[in-house]
């Protein structure tokens, strides 16, 4: 996997991960990756004690975690893996940053971090609703929740102190994925494009997330479709991850996500050093 990255993954300091950070680097060393990244979750609306926070309306499962203290554990541990892998594995010290848009006082604390190399932005839940992947699609109207959903991503790109935009798509894993529920996306190209263009003109890019590739719905976040549309829009840095949770997923689907990446037009992979943007051709 020479000219292959993997720049999406979690260890054991994201909630629903298990794995050391040593553990998930064998793995992505014995694979021969060219760049690979540990991006822990950090769900800004609790990153701070949960005792700070006025909760109203449902709670997730995630909710409960401390998530300030598992971004310092993650720092930590992959500062540590950076030693032991120097000059054999090229280790980017990421995060997955979510719901900037829920508490920018946090977000800002956690992108301006040195210890980072590598900050993805994402949204997993819209304000006062539970985590898409707990909620009960028969009692929502799906357009409106992705109406809400593609509006609290333009307000995340508006701030934009991020690297590339994740699984833009995401809400399909379950919508359509889990719960078998056809979504019609194209009413929203309109604001998705905005999306692109914004992100274009900052110089931020998007991901390919392959997770899809080995669930359900059987595509990337997004799929190819959206992948051009970025390009067309302007956009020239494009991320691949695999998502993985465990070491034996890394890699996965990086091969089919590059090649949707070429046949967007895309000619460089790109991953994160000291936030700055490094290409590698496909």
């Amino acid at each position: 996997m020479k000219n292959y990255i993997d720049c999406h993954s979690h260890s054991h300091n994201s909630p629903d991960a298990s794995s050391s950070v040593v553990a998930m680097c064998e793995k992505a060393m014995e694979l021969g990756l060219a760049a690979y990244a540990v991006t822990d979750h950090c769900e800004a609306h609790r990153f701070f004690p949960k005792e700070k926070y006025d909760v109203t309306g449902s709670v997730s499962p995630c909710d409960i975690y401390d998530y300030g203290k598992l971004f310092e554990n993650s720092m930590a541990e992959i500062a540590q893996a950076k030693e032991i892998y120097e000059d054999r594995l090229n280790l980017i010290c990421g995060i997955e940053l979510g719901q900037a848009t829920h508490d920018f006082n946090a977000a800002d604390i956690v992108v301006s971090d040195k210890r980072l190399d590598f900050v993805i932005g994402s949204m997993h839940q819209l304000p006062n609703y539970e985590d898409f992947a707990f909620l009960d699609y028969k009692y929502y109207e799906i357009n409106i929740l992705m109406e809400k959903y593609f509006q609290e991503i333009y307000q995340m790109c508006i701030w934009g102190k991020f690297d590339v935009l994740g699984h833009l798509t995401y809400t399909l894993r379950y919508m359509q994925g889990e719960q078998g529920y056809t979504v019609d996306l194209k009413p929203f190209d309109d604001i998705i494009c905005e999306i692109f263009k914004l992100l274009s003109y900052n110089g931020k890019g998007i991901e390919i997330n392959t997770s899809g590739l080995r669930q359900k719905i059987g595509a990337t976040f997004p799929d190819l479709y959206y992948v051009k549309m970025f390009k067309d829009c302007g956009g020239e840095i494009i991320s691949i991850g695999s998502d993985s949770h465990c070491p034996d997923d890394i890699g996965k689907g990086i091969a089919e996500g590059t090649y949707i990446a070429k046949q967007a037009g895309f000619e460089y992979l790109t991953y994160f050093k000291n936030r700055k943007p490094e290409f590698i051709k496909i």
